[in-house]
């Protein structure tokens, strides 16, 4: 049984400054974790591999005895456990539930545990999962950093902006992250315990952030926001709430409508939203347009990149497992029909995952989709702020071309132009160019020889575009840039420009 909020809330958040300096002695943080326990042992706590771990943490003094009782949730004697968090009380501890007493043991009530995001440590602090020990999880549930967290994480721009929102805060984890890059937090969120956690997770930072609770955008109703995070109950499935962190109530993908629809109405001008999403892939209908049709029409500049396609058996049973239900179990096989009985009524046919991105813009909405599911670098928040900015040239060149036959281009550093040949009867035969960028997203765009020549002539310091294709016209016998060259030229530029392989320089 979950413990109320506004009975253990105000004793968890005030314990919190003593439970920092506990941690800080002992050098309860992300970085010293890895070097105690070495890359390997690190890895095996990651696959939930308790006993690895435990050998590691047998001799680590202090920090081992919160390795145990944090991490793995073993069951440690009380006064090994008062030394390792000294200055704080343990019946304080027990009090404002952080710890719960076993016979003359102490084991953890909740899970705390060291996070570098890329801005220094921080403490995270959710309920137990069952990833060392099977439990049940409660409907109230809050989930800890788990890797959807840790997607949105790496996928969310971070220059310093003025004021963000964490829609479905949870934990906090992605408001503590947005700190680090931001002048004020707000997060939001339907679940008191999460934002009983969320508060003590700020707090054991030492970091101020507003928290609200309420349904969906009505804590906010009327705010506007410079930036917008979300990790919304985005699961598909039947419209029923098993698990408040996952499950939305509204059928398949519901939530991820709901939350694309109207992310745009919370965004200052020129604000950014990165949310995660899921969408159905339904027979007969393109994804791109399912998910295109809950954009609004006017003011929205939208990048959608789906990571992933997955079966609806492989979906179903991920997410069972996620809630930690054994498959095999009669109670789980009965929701699993039931779920795989709505996806068949709805011709579901797979289920799409990704980021969806979006910029607020004075005109008319702009949208592009598509599949990022080869092996790419991480992180994609900044490759989002370039993307906008990438967007923002085009829409000029689009209102007038001019902008583009006056610049001057440089090729990226990180693009590399492949050519791919076959053995035939007379040795090798090219069949296929490519010009790829070999960072971030790794784009990759099938190439001509106009088009290779054509990128090979642009210098930052030499000739505008249009020179350069009037030269490649005179090249190949042309007396002037006829009008199906020039479009063709633009158009290949653009799309360059658009994934980054070559950009505007002046």
């Amino acid at each position: 049984m979950h413990t109320d909020r506004t009975t253990t809330g105000s004793l968890l958040t005030a314990l919190c400054p003593d439970l920092r300096s506990a941690l800080t002695r002992v050098r309860y943080d992300a970085d010293t974790l890895l070097d105690v326990l070495g890359p390997d042992v690190h890895a095996a706590l990651g696959r939930s591999e308790p006993v690895p771990v435990r050998r590691a943490a047998r001799d680590a003094g202090d920090l081992g005895t919160l390795i145990r009782l944090l991490l793995l949730g073993d069951g440690m004697p009380a006064r090994e456990v008062a030394a390792a968090l000294a200055p704080l009380d343990l019946d304080r501890a027990v009090a404002a539930g952080l710890l719960e007493r076993d016979g003359d043991e102490v084991r953890a009530a909740l899970d705390l545990r060291p996070l570098d995001a890329g801005s220094g440590n921080r403490w995270i602090l959710s309920d137990l999962d069952d990833s060392m020990r099977r439990r049940t999880l409660a409907e109230d549930h809050v989930l800890g950093v788990g890797h959807a967290s840790l997607s949105l994480l790496r996928a969310t721009p971070t220059r310093p902006v003025g004021t963000v929102l964490d829609l479905g805060t949870g934990c906090g984890v992605q408001a503590v992250h947005a700190a680090s890059y931001a002048n004020a937090v707000t997060g939001t969120d339907v679940n008191p315990r999460a934002l009983w956690l969320a508060e003590a997770t700020a707090a054991l930072n030492g970091l101020d952030i507003e928290l609200l609770e309420g349904s969906w955008f009505d804590p906010v109703a009327g705010r506007r926001f410079d930036q917008v995070v979300a990790n919304p109950p985005f699961v598909v499935g039947p419209a029923r709430i098993e698990h408040t962190y996952r499950d939305s109530g509204l059928a398949l993908d519901g939530a991820s409508e709901l939350v694309i629809s109207r992310a745009a109405d919370l965004l200052a001008p020129g604000g950014t939203a990165a949310m995660l999403s899921a969408w159905v892939h339904a027979e007969g209908e393109d994804w791109r347009s399912r998910v295109s049709s809950w954009l609004p029409d006017h003011g929205v500049d939208a990048w959608i990149v789906q990571r992933d396609v997955a079966d609806p058996a492989l979906y179903v049973g991920t997410w069972l497992r996620d809630a930690g239900s054994d498959p095999r179990d009669p109670a789980a096989q009965a929701r699993a029909e039931q779920w795989l009985d709505a996806f068949t009524a709805a011709e579901v046919e797979g289920i799409g995952f990704g980021f969806v991105y979006l910029r607020a813009i004075d005109g008319p909405s702009e949208l592009l989709a598509e599949e990022l599911t080869h092996g790419f670098d991480d992180p994609l928040g900044d490759e989002a702020t370039r993307y906008f900015e990438r967007s923002a040239w085009l829409r000029a060149v689009a209102a007038d071309p001019g902008v583009a036959w006056s610049s001057r281009f440089e090729v990226d550093a990180n693009t590399a132009l492949e050519r791919v040949s076959l053995p035939g009867a007379d040795g090798w035969h090219e069949c296929i160019a490519r010009l790829h960028r070999g960072d971030g997203p790794r784009w990759q765009h099938e190439v001509d020889e106009a088009t290779i020549s054509l990128v090979a002539g642009m210098r930052p310091d030499g000739l505008p575009l249009y020179d350069v294709v009037e030269l490649l016209a005179l090249a190949r016998g042309a007396d002037e840039v006829s009008a199906d060259l020039a479009a063709d030229a633009l158009s290949v530029v653009c799309g360059l420009v658009r994934h980054g392989l070559v950009r505007p320089v002046s």
